[in-house]
C-alpha cells in the first residue's frame, strides 16, 4: 500500500468564495501525494507544476492592480480593496497568493525529501525533478518575500514544525532562494520541449531578476547577458504576437494552460466580467509615441464606455478558446531591460555596451523612436517607462516601483488612498489565527 501524505499543513490553499472568478485547476484537487516507486515521479512532478500554476495568476493582480496599471471596474471586494488602495488582512487575493506559495513549497519539499533515496529512478529524471523542485520553491519564495516581506522559511513537510513557525527576515529568505537556484542550475536540462518546463536558462533569468532586485548590478548584467547571448530566444517581429500567442520565440519560462484546465481567472476578470480594466495612465503610456506597437496590449470598444468604465480592455489574456491563456514568468525582453538597468546603474547609460543599446533593441522591434544621448538619471526613467510598456499586464509594475523607491511618489499622485502601508501586502488574517508564531507579527499599518 502506498503511503498517503496529506497536504494540509498550516498553509491550506485558500481560494476565493466565488468559483466562477477563482475556480481551482482540476489537477490541483489532490489531497495526497505518493512517492514510493519510480512510476510515482511523473505524477508528483505534474503536481508541483500544478501548484505553481495555481499561484502565479495572483502575482499579476499583486504586481499591476496594487500599482497604477489597472482599475477595479466590478463588484468583487477582493479586487475593489486592491484597486482603491484599501487592502485588508482579510483580502482573498492575498490569502490565495500566500497559500499558493506554500502549497508549491510543500510539494517541492516533499520531492526534495523523498526523491533522492527512491531507488530505480533514471538519473536524468531524478536530476530534472529535483532541479525543478529547487527552482519553483525558490521562485515562490522570491514572490513571497517581495510581496509580504519576511515570511516563514518552510523547508520540510513536518506538520508539527510547520504549524508554528515564525517569519524569517528577508535576507534569510534571499539566501534560501540563492541556494535553491544554485542547486537548480546544476541539475536542470539546458533545453525543454517548450517554455512550460524549467531549464537552466530559466534559472539564469531568475538569477538576473533576483540580482536586479537586490542591487547587485554586475551579477544582474552577467546573468541577463548569459540568457541573451545563448541565442535560444529571439524577439517576435510583431509585438502583437507577444500579446495574442502562447509559447512565442521569446518565451523563456511561462505557465501553460489549456481550454480544459484554464483557471478562468484572468480572462474572466479582464474580458468576460470586465472586473479589471487598464488605468487611464496606462492607456496614455501605451498610446504614446515611445510605446509604438505595444499599444496592441489594449483595445477599445465604445459599447463598454459607460459609468466609470473607460471602454478599454486588457488583451493580454484572452478567452478560454484563444491562444493567449498562458502567464509569462520570463521572456527575452525582460532580460534586455534588466541588463539595461544594470548597465545604467554602473554608469553606462550610453556608449558601447550600454543601457541605450538594450532599450533600442526593444524600441526598434516596437517601431518606436530610438533613445539618443541621455544622462544616467534620464536613462533610469526611460527604463522605468519601458518596463511599463513592454511588460504591461505581466505583473511587474508594483514590484518595480517598490524596489526602486518610486512607489510613494507615483502612487500618491495616482490614488488619494495610497499610504506606505501598501509597500507590502498584509499577512493573511487566517495565517495569523492558525499559526501561533505569526499571531502578533502583522506588517505595519494593517
Amino acid at each position: 500500500m502506498k503511503t498517503r501524505i496529506t497536504c494540509c499543513i498550516f498553509v491550506l490553499v485558500l481560494w476565493a468564495c466565488d468559483e466562477t472568478i477563482n475556480p481551482k485547476p482540476v489537477d490541483l484537487l489532490v489531497d495526497d501525494l505518493a512517492l514510493n516507486e519510480p512510476g510515482d515521479v511523473a505524477n508528483v512532478e505534474i503536481g508541483l507544476y500544478s501548484a505553481f500554476r495555481g499561484m502565479v495568476y495572483n502575482t499579476i493582480i499583486a504586481g499591476d492592480l496594487t500599482a497604477d496599471m489597472m482599475l477595479h471596474n466590478g463588484t468583487f471586494s477582493q479586487y475593489r480593496e486592491i484597486g482603491i488602495k484599501q487592502i485588508t488582512s482579510a483580502n482573498a487575493s492575498a490569502a490565495e497568493l500566500w497559500a499558493g506559495i506554500y502549497y508549491t513549497a510543500y510539494i517541492a519539499n516533499f520531492i526534495l525529501e523523498r526523491l533522492p533515496d527512491l531507488p530505480g529512478v533514471p538519473t536524468a529524471q531524478r536530476q530534472r525533478v529535483l532541479g525543478t523542485a529547487h527552482f519553483l520553491r525558490g521562485y515562490a519564495y522570491f514572490i513571497g518575500t517581495y510581496t509580504f516581506g519576511g515570511i516563514p522559511r518552510v523547508t520540510s513537510t513536518d506538520f508539527e514544525t510547520n504549524r508554528n513557525i515564525a517569519r524569517s527576515d528577508r535576507q534569510e529568505i534571499l539566501n534560501l532562494i540563492v541556494e535553491d537556484y544554485g542547486a537548480a542550475i546544476n541539475t536542470l536540462p539546458a533545453q525543454a520541449a517548450n517554455a512550460g518546463f524549467a531549464t537552466t536558462l530559466a534559472v539564469r533569468a531568475a538569477l538576473a531578476k533576483l540580482y536586479l532586485y537586490t542591487g547587485n548590478w554586475a551579477q544582474a548584467e552577467t546573468f541577463a547577458s548569459e540568457v541573451i547571448n545563448s541565442n535560444e530566444f529571439t524577439l517576435e517581429p510583431d509585438f502583437s504576437d507577444v500579446v495574442l500567442t502562447d509559447f512565442t520565440s521569446e518565451a523563456i519560462f511561462e505557465v501553460g494552460y489549456t481550454i480544459a484546465d484554464d483557471p478562468g481567472t484572468l480572462n474572466t476578470l479582464f474580458e468576460g466580467r470586465r472586473e479589471i480594466i487598464p488605468s487611464n495612465e496606462t492607456i496614455i503610456a501605451l498610446a504614446s509615441t515611445e510605446s509604438g506597437d505595444r499599444f496592441s496590449s489594449i483595445a477599445f470598444n465604445v459599447l463598454n464606455l459607460k459609468g466609470n468604465d473607460n471602454g478599454w480592455t486588457i488583451r493580454k489574456y484572452g478567452t478560454a478558446v484563444d491562444d493567449n491563456n498562458n502567464i509569462v514568468i520570463f521572456r527575452l525582453p525582460e532580460m534586455y531591460l534588466i541588463r539595461a538597468e544594470a548597465r545604467a546603474q554602473q554608469g553606462r547609460a550610453t556608449g558601447a555596451n550600454s543601457a541605450r543599446d538594450d532599450v533600442n533593441v526593444l524600441r526598434s522591434r516596437a517601431n518606436a523612436p530610438l533613445v539618443g544621448v541621455v544622462s544616467q538619471a534620464q536613462m533610469l526613467t526611460v527604463i522605468e517607462n519601458e518596463r511599463r510598456m513592454e511588460l504591461a499586464f505581466e505583473g511587474h509594475r508594483w514590484y518595480d516601483l517598490v524596489r526602486t523607491n518610486r512607489a510613494t511618489a507615483v502612487m500618491t499622485a495616482f490614488s488619494p488612498n495610497w499610504k506606505d502601508t501598501y509597500l507590502l501586502w498584509p499577512v493573511p488574517q487566517r495565517e495569523l489565527q492558525n499559526n501561533p508564531a505569526l499571531a502578533n507579527d502583522q506588517n505595519p499599518g494593517y
